[in-house]
């Protein structure tokens, strides 16, 4: 079957690679690290990943036009890379020096640390909330110290934050990137086939005694129990230096600090993946598939992404000046297009699964990189696809000089989930009852089956040795989480229930998981589209005695970060239409437990405002809901677009499909939610003008957590 397809709103036009003078002027540097084999420790704690990170990064810094990087400038301090050096604590400290003696005002300094984090009692305690030091540990990590209280060789976060301060000292901007997690605490993890392996080391590991990290944090814990909030942002695991007379600086986490972050098989189905930094992929996926975008847009983006590929359950951090574009060069929005290169086969560009291409996609022939998408001479359609190369079918000639334009993405509306192994009776019943999914059809053709540590989208485990060892749990794709995660994974008890009975709860699930995700999907695929509507997410606190909004609480959420959210608070939404066109908006509420609640839907006339509250967060439930807002340009003579039709409840049956007319977007809403075709959808700009702003999906994140 030929698969349909969204077109992609291509962005205004940016031609060439031309910068302005002082960007010419300036010089960009990289240090990439990536430690993977750590002789002084057991084998098993040995990973994979960091070199292929190093590896990624480096390849796309090399074809970045927007943002040249002299390759005399790019430092690789990988092992198992060839090019690389052992990133030694001496190593990674003499670079560092090296750089901050060769920068000056102006440039720019990428930094990148993958490889294993882990944690120590600080030793200077004031500066740690927790009372632990975040420690990131290059190849040559030995044991702990006991009499001077730190690890050997381990470079700690006091310290890093003491050479990003020197760095910036100089006037250069910095960009850090840390694919690495510090928290020592107790994971769980489905049987896996693939390798997946975590980048921390737990302290004892490194043989910092037990009773040293609980004094350290009781210690810090009875310091700041008196003003607790559990509202309050959680900090960097590097403490980021104030602003000043400096250089920039942002910085991007993969995880918190008390998250784990894993290393796998990136990306999914592609026949070259390999184990890498999830983290680090997926930031690098974004960033090519969105070039010119703000650190703060791409962070967001990161976000959704995690949520939408189901990748892990950490959450990544980022802090610094967010609205800088990424690499500091304001090189404004840019077109995903290439110069063809023709070879025997047909036609070779230099970019590939990276940059969102597959293979069956169609890629458009422009006879210049200038032209409009009307003026495209055809299409070709993609016959291969690796990280960095797209090889595609001969079916016409080309004009010298043509490039091959990304003008469509695929979504795949698929959903494969990875059964548990036949251990045990609960394990046993969901193979059964997956059976009977499968041959009655109960969930049509998008729910794939595969065996335990396949590559798949969610998996299914169960846990002998947790309070519920009779319940399925519903696992991200790494299929790792850590033990407080169970009270908020989606689960399904098996006990006295048959194996019809149990199928029919399944399917139900993953069917409604499935449903949510596709609607996050279509919304990282139609993105923030152009339309010009100011979007701002509003928070306040609901007084119980009064039931009504406490007067100065509300504020708006401004940060890229998640916020956190406890019961009692209130949120809302402030829409501008800035437009010289009418507008319709849908607000709905995806909660953890895969509902879709309908909130609200409106017109806004150009030049109008909507200033509403729309949701009380209530003690039933905790974990990471979203806002989603789709914004779509009016119809001339048609009603306000409703999209009421994709509500849904977290665990009961599902309601009835609204069989009104749609437009295009609610068409392909419907598709997406209710049909029964594995990928793509209808096209966003089928019955539209041309020159018409296609719809907009704007999404917030926030975790709800208990007040106490």
């Amino acid at each position: 079957m030929t698969p349909l397809r969204i077109l992609t709103t291509l962005a205004a036009l940016a031609l060439g690679t031309a910068l302005s003078g002082a960007a010419l002027a300036r010089e960009n540097h990289a240090l990439l690290i990536g430690a993977s084999t750590y002789p002084n420790l057991d084998e098993r704690f040995w990973l994979k990943g960091p070199a292929n990170d190093v590896d990624l990064v480096h390849r796309y810094l090399m074809a970045n036009t927007a943002a040249p990087f002299d390759p005399a400038n790019i430092t690789l301090l990988a092992d198992g890379l060839d090019g690389g050096r052992a990133p030694t604590l001496a190593e990674i400290r003499a670079e560092m020096a090296r750089l901050t003696d060769t920068v000056g005002p102006d440039d720019f300094v990428y930094l990148h640390f993958s490889g294993h984090g882990s944690q120590a009692p600080a030793l200077d305690p004031s500066t740690e909330t927790d009372g632990l030091d975040e420690l990131f540990l290059p190849v040559d990590i030995g044991p702990w110290q006991d009499g001077i209280g730190t690890v050997q060789n381990a470079l700690s976060d006091d310290e890093i934050g003491q050479m990003l301060d020197a760095l910036r000292a100089t006037g250069a901007d910095v960009w850090v990137v840390f694919d690495s997690c510090h928290s020592g605490t107790a994971t769980r993890a489905a049987p896996l086939d693939e390798r997946v392996t975590l980048r921390k080391l737990p302290p004892d590991a490194l043989g910092v005694p037990d009773a040293a990290i609980a004094a350290a944090e009781a210690e810090a814990g009875a310091a700041r129990a008196l003003a607790s909030d559990p509202r309050e942002p959680a900090e960097p695991p590097v403490m980021i230096p104030g602003t000043g007379e400096t250089g920039s600086l942002v910085a991007f986490f993969a995880a918190q600090t008390d998250e784990t972050t894993p290393e796998k098989n990136m990306p999914k189905g592609s026949p070259d993946r390999r184990l890498q930094g999830v983290f680090t992929y997926t930031l690098f996926q974004t960033l090519a598939e969105h070039p010119g975008v703000t650190y703060r847009q791409l962070a967001q983006e990161v976000l959704r992404r995690y949520t939408t590929g189901n990748l892990a359950r950490s959450t990544p951090l980022f802090e610094g000046d967010m609205d800088r574009p990424v690499f500091g060069t304001d090189a404004g929005d840019r077109i995903a297009q290439w110069p063809a290169t023709v070879t025997d086969n047909g036609l070779r560009v230099a970019a590939g699964t990276l940059h969102g291409i597959v293979p069956g996609m169609e890629l458009s022939v422009m006879a210049s990189p200038a032209d409009p998408d009307t003026a495209a001479l055809g299409q070709v359609t993609v016959t291969g696809a690796d990280t960095f190369t797209t090889t595609t079918d001969a079916a016409m000639t080309i004009p010298r000089g043509a490039y091959l334009r990304k003008t469509e993405d695929i979504i795949d509306f698929s959903l494969t989930v990875a059964l548990p192994a036949r251990r045990g009776e609960a394990a046993r019943a969901l193979v059964r009852a997956a059976e009977i999914i499968q041959t009655q059809g109960m969930a049509g053709p998008r729910l794939r089956f595969v065996a335990a540590g396949a590559e798949a989208d969610l998996r299914l485990a169960v846990f002998a040795d947790s309070p519920r060892p009779d319940a399925i749990w519903f696992l991200p794709a790494s299929g790792v989480v850590g033990d407080g995660d169970l009270e908020r994974l989606p689960s399904v008890s098996t006990a006295e229930k048959s194996d019809f009975q149990l199928a029919d709860v399944i399917s139900d699930n993953l069917q409604r998981m499935a449903r949510a995700l596709n609607l996050l999907k279509i919304g990282a695929t139609a993105g923030s589209g152009a339309l010009k509507v100011k979007a701002s997410l509003l928070t306040s606190r609901l007084d119980p005695a009064t039931d009504e909004i406490v007067e100065g609480s509300r504020q708006q959420l401004t940060s890229v970060n998640v916020p956190r959210l406890v019961p009692g608070d209130v949120i809302g939404m402030r829409l501008e239409n800035t437009t010289d066109g009418p507008v319709d908006y849908n607000i709905l509420y995806v909660g953890s437990d895969y509902s879709i609640s309908f909130m609200d839907r409106g017109r806004l006339l150009p030049g109008s405002t909507l200033d509403e509250d729309f949701v009380l967060i209530t003690d039933e439930a905790f974990g990471r809901d979203r806002m989603v807002v789709v914004l779509t340009p009016a119809l001339p003579g048609a009603d306000v677009e409703d999209l009421s039709f994709l509500e849904q409840s977290a665990i009961e049956r599902m309601r009835a499909a609204n069989t009104t007319p749609r437009s295009d977007v609610a068409s392909m809403l419907e598709f997406a939610g209710f049909g029964e075709t594995t990928r793509a959808a209808v096209s966003l700009k089928s019955r539209k003008a041309p020159d018409a702003p296609a719809p907009m999906f704007l999404q917030f994140e926030f975790d709800t957590v208990p007040e106490g």
